[in-house]
């Protein structure tokens, strides 16, 4: 059980989920220290701020020094497409042993949902190959999977919002009907912070989504009703997920290097394959459309 003395490090803290998990962890009266890559980056006043680099070991002294839980929430994307995986694959070993080192009692990883197999895309590999990286570990790493996190800032929201926006008309390839299973960017926050409540999710893997199983077309017309927008979607056998991956990138505002590796992943289902996590932290799931209704009211007030 913690006491709120435990010093808990978020990585990736000026990111799409870590400042989202910074705020919440802070409300609980948690002992938050933020790792930044930067040090003009800015964190929350009641919050520590270290700068660290996962790609430069010597600096991971200083971030790990003292921590009980960590949150690694960081990925290689946003630095460019050519060499995600080894930069992703180099980060993780370093965590590790400097983790090691520094004592870390457990790990708590936001990771993809993602069937294991020669046909997965190459940043839901990555992103299962850090898992493993980290699992081998002397600490205890939680690892949870999500598939499409909706949220205001989130990749995945602002590509579709973006496709929505400027494609009323939409060519797309047979992964229009590719099911996943979206889910609210505050539960997400919710089952980060109650893994670290909850001993019993150490250790363990656990897939989680929200309560609505839907294909990737039927999540892109909901958006287009919901932001009152037209939107036709004509699917075609001939046009594969790589080739689409790059006319998304021509009118998506989210960078290539991280669109289009979501992109190609669309071919691969996302679904909770067991839902054990609802037992131990038990959720009122916020539907898919409620989802994006918060997510573009929130959008809109920044």
């Amino acid at each position: 059980m913690l006491t709120g003395k435990e010093k808990i490090l978020v990585t990736g803290a000026t990111g799409f989920i870590g400042r989202r998990l910074t705020d919440s962890l802070l409300d609980k009266g948690c002992n938050v220290r933020c790792m930044v890559r930067r040090e003009g980056s800015e964190v929350p006043a009641a919050a520590e701020k270290v700068v660290g680099d996962m790609l430069e070991p010597a600096s991971l002294f200083r971030v790990l020094a003292g921590v009980d839980t960590a949150y690694y929430l960081v990925h290689s994307m946003s630095g460019g497409r050519a060499g995600f995986e080894r930069r992703d694959r180099e980060a993780a070993e370093n965590f590790r042993r400097s983790a090691e080192t520094a004592g870390v009692r457990r790990v708590i990883y936001l990771g993809g949902l993602g069937e294991t197999g020669d046909k997965l895309s190459e940043h839901l590999k990555s992103r299962l190959e850090v898992a493993d990286i980290l699992r081998s570990g002397k600490f205890a790493t939680t690892f949870l999977r999500a598939a499409v996190i909706v949220g205001a800032g989130g990749a995945s929201f602002e590509l579709v919002r973006g496709l929505v926006k400027r494609l009323p008309v939409m060519i797309t390839p047979r992964w229009v009907s590719t099911k996943c299973q979206p889910i609210a960017v505050d539960d997400v926050i919710s089952y980060l912070t109650g893994c670290l409540a909850d001993e019993r999710t150490a250790g363990r893997t656990f897939d989680i989504g929200g309560p609505d199983i839907i294909t990737y077309r039927e999540m892109m017309e909901q958006f287009a009703r919901l932001e009152k927008s037209s939107l036709l979607i004509i699917p075609v056998p001939v046009l594969t997920p790589r080739l689409s991956s790059y006319w998304v990138a021509l009118f998506s505002p989210v960078p290539p290097s991280v669109s289009m590796p979501l992109i190609e992943g669309l071919s691969n289902e996302v679904v909770c394959r067991e839902n054990s996590i609802r037992e131990l932290i038990p959720l009122k799931l916020t539907s898919y459309d409620e989802a994006v209704r918060q997510a573009l009211l929130e959008a809109s007030r920044t």
